[in-house]
């Protein structure tokens, strides 16, 4: 009998072991962004939309085309 209670300890011991191997994991969120929307995908946004200048031309952001601009030059490089 001893034999027989063993082993049903040890079946529902594997079994809640195996089943706790597929539970969710409780997930913690960090941010160190300050000031920055948090998109979808947990990542921040950090596109800024406006242009700036700076002295140095590598830290300089061109305005981005519109839409439209967008759409005529993806046409125009089809047409090649």
């Amino acid at each position: 009998n001893t034999f027989i209670t063993m082993y049903k300890l040890a079946v529902i011991a594997a079994l809640v072991a195996s089943a706790s191997a597929f539970a969710p994991s409780a997930q913690v969120t960090r941010s160190t962004v300050i000031g920055q929307h948090i998109g979808a995908g947990g990542m921040a946004d950090t596109r800024d939309p406006d242009v700036y200048e700076d002295e140095d031309p590598r830290k300089s952001i061109s305005a981005a085309p519109s839409f439209e601009e967008y759409l005529k030059q993806r046409a125009a490089e089809e047409g090649k």
